[in-house]
């Protein structure tokens, strides 16, 4: 028994098994293999975006925060920025004293970000309780202010003398400008 096929079929049908066999190799030599590597691909990523997120919200909860804490502390914040003005101090505090004097011990010490001066003060006072209230208004002063001890008192008539070294700390002006952002209002 012959078969009778026409010569252009039997043409399509050699075509259509060759392409199929091209299928075939494609899909085994290349789409397979690579379909396992992009799975393995896909789970990296997928895992990679996991820690993406939790980063993202480590940073977004840490952000927040800051802002928080430049919103409730801004006043700590321009006041280390506020450069020390000796005859300002002497103006402003002058009425808590009969006198108030002022004299630089040292130049600034740079500790890091901010500078610090050393300030020596002698006053005369008529009770300590004016230098107690001089010490509440130095707390909501424009600076930042630490008054070391001791504070001397020596009693001169009817006046007491009182001397004592503060510490002044305000933000050196050349490093907190470069790295510090401002803060948000």
């Amino acid at each position: 028994m012959k078969i009778n096929i026409p010569r252009p079929s039997l043409y399509l049908i050699i075509l259509s098994f060759v392409l199929l066999l091209l299928i075939f190799l494609f899909s085994f030599l290349l789409l397979i293999p690579k379909g396992k590597e992009y799975r393995k691909e896909r789970i990296t990523v997928k895992k990679a975006q996991k820690e993406l997120r939790k980063y993202q919200s480590f940073h977004d909860k840490t952000a927040k925060e800051l802002q928080k804490l430049q919103k409730e502390n801004r006043n700590i914040i321009i006041a280390f920025d506020t450069a020390f003005n000796k005859e300002r101090f002497e103006k402003q505090y002058k009425s808590y004293f009969s006198s108030l004097s002022l004299s630089k011990l040292a130049t600034p010490v740079k500790n890091d970000e901010f500078l610090s001066y050393e300030v020596n003060t002698t006053s005369q006072i008529n009770s300590p309780k004016s230098f107690y209230e001089f010490i509440e208004a130095l707390n909501k002063s424009d600076w930042i202010i630490g008054v070391n001890f001791p504070i001397a008192f020596e009693r001169d008539g009817e006046l007491i003398k009182s001397s004592f070294t503060m510490k002044v700390y305000c933000a050196d002006q050349n490093t907190t400008k470069a790295k510090a952002p401002t803060p948000s209002h």
